[in-house]
């Protein structure tokens, strides 16, 4: 049965998923492209989206880009502020939201549809949302702010793609286990007809 929308519960999310960003944002990282570190930073966008869904998973982001922008240290490396709009890795920072968007779209699809294939829907939408978007964007601004050619950027940008896809992957398992258990999270009733299947 569906439960009715509760504006307090979808608050109370956002905030912990931003939050969560924030956390996973500040893990120690190995120094790539530029010195910036491969952290966890991307696995928290892509759970935002996943499990909460385009419009929650959108606002946690938004959330927790705002508040780094105001001035507290929660992206990696304890960076904060409007200065790191004009770093050279400003473009995947900016482009969190939508890609934490973009993978809840793909986790809306795949949970009312529940079934077998879930899980792998749910990482291809992640895969999609951090290539298509994050990669995307982030190359946008290594050309913008780094000053970098294309092929140059493309090279820089290369170096974070394995470990993405690897926290992709994850974030898609994470993502089903926590859909198979609730699955009114996202308003999905076919979930639950489907969970005798997957039994």
């Amino acid at each position: 049965m569906r439960r009715p929308p509760s504006t307090a519960r979808d608050l109370a999310l956002v905030a912990v998923f931003a939050a969560l960003v924030a956390a996973l944002s500040l893990t120690p990282g190995i120094p790539v492209a530029f010195g910036v570190p491969i952290t966890l930073q991307t696995l928290g966008v892509a759970l935002a989206g996943l499990i909460l869904g385009p419009w929650r998973g959108f606002a946690a982001v938004v959330l927790y880009v705002a508040v780094g922008l105001a001035g507290l240290p929660v992206f990696a490396q304890g960076g904060a502020g409007l200065g790191t709009l004009a770093g050279p890795t400003a473009g995947y920072l900016v482009s969190f939201p939508v890609m934490a968007l973009v993978a809840g779209l793909a986790a809306r699809w795949a949970v009312r549809r529940g079934g077998r294939r879930m899980p792998t829907v749910l990482v291809g939408g992640a895969v999609v949302a951090s290539l298509a978007v994050n990669h995307t964007v982030g190359v946008a601004g290594l050309m913008l702010n780094a000053k970098l050619s294309l092929p140059a950027a493309v090279v820089a940008d290369l170096a974070f793609v394995p470990g993405d896809l690897v926290k992709d992957v994850l974030a898609g398992l994470v993502a089903a286990v926590v859909h198979r258990a609730f699955p009114a999270l996202l308003g999905a009733t076919r979930a639950s007809a489907d969970a005798g299947e997957l039994a």
